[in-house]
């Protein structure tokens, strides 16, 4: 037995910008719980969730990591998560799995562009959140000026629940039992803003409060825990991770007032059908059926791969025998895993709400549903849509006959980074390595070669441009051939006409009269995609077009699939060329933080960049925010640029947006050396 029950469990995913202090607060956390002897350090390379060789090398998150601590009573799971944009996909996944995101703050340096993303993407996913100010004793912070900066930036619904006494040295109490002194604010003032902001979510004990004019926090445990739901309500606290101030009442918070698994707004998982996806409410029972996700995927030396997953309904135990998504074959559990960073404890069983995990399943992966009926294989959870990764290397084995190896390393890299993908593109022969930024790359590089024994040579990838039309236009061909015995015939009559932009790809036939065979349509249809996939003036795919097939003429003796295959595409081609075809590229948004100094030279850089400025906002601590959109093309050595300009202290975000037509003297460029190519 675990012994503890779900509403026992408080799961909590650590959120915020690179320095918070993440890491740090959860051995600071540990160490106050009584499950470490001391705090482990980021610098020392000693720390519980930073187990990896390379985040010890680099002294920073790569990876989220797992850990639970056991508290009066109550079992947190704790999910530390980088804070660099470029290992977002980690953090984005582990939202899923948890009730309650507590955004991190660094009081030196105030709200970052990490902090306002992480607020944004929690909020979206009606997660309940806390916002945890780390770093109070730190000299010359204005801790009142930045929760009313937060206040002002994320709402009045962040709510201060201890505040900072004796020059930080200490925190005291606003909410259980408000008395003492604070650095600012009267600490009775902000007990009351709290209920007041708690009652209005419930008339009755608005009603109460009203009539007597005070209520004990406990009875306000219901209406907090809905406040939480419906984000009317966002704690703050304030804490030392380093020195261990408002640690341990941190985690009476967590006890206390986040909300365990029955109390939380609870994941949307649908049952996907032919016309839609209807929506199904799980709740978190012990008893019946099995449902969990997977959020997690690690290779681990020992073990193999694991599958770290979060129980919805039923028990887990080790005889359990579980299906993958639609996978009609289950596999048994046989070893269920609590995770302690890099570290594995057997348990027995695992009950709804925990996080577990299992061990040496293959075909598992981010975002799997398990579970053990027939009826819930077309059960999916609705997944934070992590950034299309828009970086990329082309990829290659630096040593003959590697080429296995690779295929292996990039597999796991993709298991266990929602944020990168690998694209293989047999035209150009490049596998290309797509993620975040450069950062991203460097470090799935990296841990090829230390963790995997594979060294790769890598160059900047082709752009993933796109081909498209600006015109209605028809196309014709008659393909005929003759050579002694049976020949070749295929006519083919069609038009073209350009979609709105992201429709991607229709076919549609309106042949009367058996003119072309219905045997041969998909062939007309396949040479049609063959021009589609390969570019028509550029060599780059195509995007957004109708193809409506009309007309033709056929053999009964000559005809066969190659012939219109090739009248096909050669109709499909002439259309084209009468359709003012474009060739578009990827625009992407981008963010640029940097020391205010700096902002003239980013805003020219990127002007130079053929990039638009669209906004600027001030950030605490010097710095500022420029937001604006850049061709992608243009931003491959923009990191080093960066650094040159801001002294290494810029960071920058990009995220796609769309595709935009090419200026015509560039994408003149680009045709001509297709055209040079293909002689």
């Amino acid at each position: 037995m675990s012994g503890y029950t779900t509403k026992d469990i408080r799961n909590v995913v650590l959120l915020g910008h690179a320095g918070s202090g993440k890491t740090t607060l959860v051995e600071s956390l540990l160490h106050a719980a009584g499950a470490a002897q001391s705090p482990g350090s980021v610098e020392k390379g000693n720390t519980l969730s930073d187990d990896d060789a390379l985040e010890r090398k680099h002294c920073h998150s790569l990876r989220s990591s797992l850990i639970s601590v056991d508290r009066n009573g109550c079992h947190i799971n704790l999910i530390d998560t980088p804070g660099y944009p470029d290992f977002v996909g980690h953090a984005l996944g582990a939202l899923p799995a948890v009730e309650t995101a507590a955004l991190v703050v660094n009081a030196q340096t105030g709200i970052q562009t990490m902090t306002r993303r992480f607020e944004q993407w929690t909020s979206e996913h009606k997660q309940c959140r806390i916002i945890v100010i780390n770093h109070i004793d730190a000299e010359g912070v204005n801790l009142e000026g930045l929760l009313a900066q937060i206040r002002e930036t994320f709402g009045d619904e962040c709510m201060a629940i201890n505040l900072p006494a004796e020059n930080a040295t200490k925190v005291v109490d606003c909410f259980f039992t408000p008395s003492g002194e604070a650095d600012f604010w009267l600490v009775d003032d902000a007990h009351t803003a709290v209920i007041d902001q708690t009652v209005e979510v419930d008339e009755r004990l608005m009603e109460q409060y009203l009539e007597h004019g005070k209520l004990e926090p406990r009875a306000l445990h219901d209406a907090f825990e809905k406040a939480l739901r419906e984000g009317h309500l966002v704690p703050v606290c304030f804490v030392s991770a380093k020195m261990g101030t408002g640690i341990p009442e941190l985690l009476e918070v967590f006890g206390k007032l986040l909300p365990n698994p029955a109390e939380g707004n609870r994941p949307l998982f649908v049952r996907e059908a032919e016309d839609a996806a209807e929506p199904v409410a799980i709740k978190p029972e012990a008893d019946g059926d099995i449902l969990c996700h997977v959020f997690k995927v690690m290779h681990d030396p020992y073990v193999g791969k694991l599958g770290v997953f979060r129980i919805h309904h039923g028990t887990v135990t080790k005889n359990s025998e579980l299906h993958i998504d639609d996978n009609p074959k289950p596999f048994k559990v046989g070893h269920l895993f609590k995770m302690h960073g890099g570290k594995h404890e057997e348990i027995d069983e695992g009950v709804p709400g925990d996080l577990c995990a299992v061990a040496k399943v293959g075909d598992i992966h981010f975002g799997s549903v398990l579970h053990n009926r027939a009826k819930d294989s077309r059960l999916r959870l609705q997944l934070p849509e992590v950034p299309l990764p828009l970086a990329g290397l082309a990829v290659k084995p630096r040593k003959r006959g590697d080429e296995q190896k690779l295929a292996e390393a990039l597999e796991k890299l993709t298991e266990e980074d929602p944020g990168l993908t690998v694209e293989r593109d047999p035209d150009i022969n490049e596998m290309i390595l797509r993620g975040q930024g450069d950062l991203h790359l460097r470090t799935a590089l990296e841990r090829m070669e230390e963790v995997y024994n594979v060294a790769v040579d890598s160059k900047p990838p082709t752009i993933p441009y796109r081909e498209t039309i600006t015109k209605k236009s028809e196309g014709h061909h008659r393909h005929k051939k003759q050579s002694g015995g049976a020949g070749q015939f295929g006519e083919v009559y069609l038009r073209i006409e350009p979609l709105k932009r992201g429709m991607g790809f229709e076919f549609v036939t309106k042949v009367v009269g058996g003119v072309i065979p219905n045997q041969f349509i998909p062939s007309v249809e396949k040479g049609v995609r063959e021009v589609y996939q390969r570019g028509a003036v550029a060599g780059y795919p195509m995007q957004d077009v109708r193809v409506t097939v009309y007309d033709g003429k056929y053999h009964s003796v000559d005809s066969n699939e190659v012939s219109f295959i090739s009248a096909g595409r050669k109709a499909f081609q002439d259309a084209i060329d009468k359709a003012k075809p474009i060739v578009m590229e990827p625009m992407v948004n981008i963010e640029v933080t940097v020391p205010h100094d700096n902002m003239g030279d980013i805003t020219g850089d990127l002007s130079s960049r053929r990039g638009r400025v669209s906004n600027t906002n001030v950030q605490s601590g010097g710095f500022v925010t420029i937001e604006g959109q850049a061709p992608l093309a243009e931003l491959e050595d923009y990191q080093s640029k960066l650094n040159s300009i801001s002294g290494g202290e810029g960071s920058y975000t990009m995220q796609f947006s769309h595709y935009d037509p090419m200026p015509a003297n560039l994408r003149k460029d680009l045709i001509s050396r297709f055209e040079k190519k293909e002689e």
